[in-house]
């Protein structure tokens, strides 16, 4: 996150937030004055999965002002989250294992549980010349926004391809509306399906998503705790092939000095709503109680960890 943008957002979220964690210390249960949840940019699923959250914590804690932050996504929001100007926040695994002292034991930082699986997009123009990574080459391509986990990932795949390209900072809307107009190349995108912007593209012209899957198969292999070989499938996108690619888990992550209690209920919300999350975004249909635990080396809060002994499936 640049200086300036992160001093405007702990400026603005600093004295709420502050108060928040202050009367967290001081009341027991859930009786807080305001929660932060940290979300995502325009165009990105972060941004609508997280309002919808914060829409059921709403209804569970009547008595608690929900606030949602928009932000450019995983590294941005582990740094709210970090700084206390944030108390939950989604962020992408990979990312989130670049922070290993705030993970570690006695750290800032813990899981409410795994929700559903990021896919990185390499979206062209339909008539584009581009047919794999390689051809990305001194083009000019958006790696998504500054501090976002697009971001992080384009540049990890880059990096350990030995790929160079003129590479570009834009939210998932903006990266959209610069292909649509011949601005940029190429546009990555690390997000879940279907992510609103790529969709809103597709619907107006014709574009193809990259074959990724040597990229997947290098990636796995070095990072084996973050990426997985995936597929994006056909029906993600009007008139878009099924695409191999790969996948990271994205995490839905809080203070560790929350109260238990809250984050009893905030876990408890999540996983029993995830039916009427999944209506109004489809890639919550993946957020379960089985695999909600499998947060890797990110320990979960303790209030979290209660819920799911207690709500073991049969």
């Amino acid at each position: 996150m640049g200086p300036d943008r992160r001093s405007v957002l702990l400026g603005a979220l600093g004295a709420a937030a502050g108060a928040v964690l202050a009367g967290c210390a001081r009341e027991s249960g859930v009786r807080v004055p305001e929660l932060v949840i940290a979300t995502g940019p325009p165009g990105a699923v972060f941004r609508g999965i997280g309002a919808e959250i914060a829409a059921l914590v709403q209804e569970r804690l009547p008595g608690t002002e929900v606030v949602t932050v928009d932000t450019n996504a995983s590294h941005d929001n582990l740094y709210l989250l970090e700084d206390g100007n944030a108390h939950l926040g989604l962020a992408s695994l990979d990312s989130t294992l670049t922070h290993e002292s705030e993970i570690a034991e006695g750290g800032v930082l813990n899981a409410v549980g795994r929700l559903y699986d990021s896919f990185v997009h390499l979206v062209v123009p339909d008539g584009s010349a581009i047919r794999d990574l390689d051809d990305l080459a001194g083009l000019r391509v958006s790696v998504g926004s500054d501090d976002s986990g697009t971001e992080f990932t384009a540049r990890q795949i880059l990096r350990e391809t030995g790929l160079s390209a003129e590479t570009v900072l834009m939210d998932q809307a903006a990266s959209a509306e610069a292909l649509a107009a011949g601005e940029i190349d190429a546009m990555f995108s690390l997000t879940g399906l279907p992510t609103p912007a790529i969709a809103d593209l597709a619907g107006e012209r014709d574009v193809r998503l990259i074959d990724l899957g040597g990229t997947a198969g290098t990636m796995a292999d070095a990072f084996p705790e973050s990426y997985f070989q995936a597929t994006i499938p056909a029906t993600t996108y009007r008139g878009v092939p099924a695409c191999p690619t790969m996948s990271t888990p994205n995490l839905l992550l809080c203070r560790a000095d929350l109260p238990a209690d809250l984050v009893f209920e905030v876990t408890d919300t999540v996983y029993r709503g995830a039916a009427r999350l999944s209506a109004r975004r489809p890639e919550a249909a993946q957020i379960n109680v089985r695999t909600g635990i499998s947060t890797g080396v990110v320990p979960l809060h303790p209030g979290a960890e209660r819920w799911y002994r207690e709500n073991k499936p049969a």
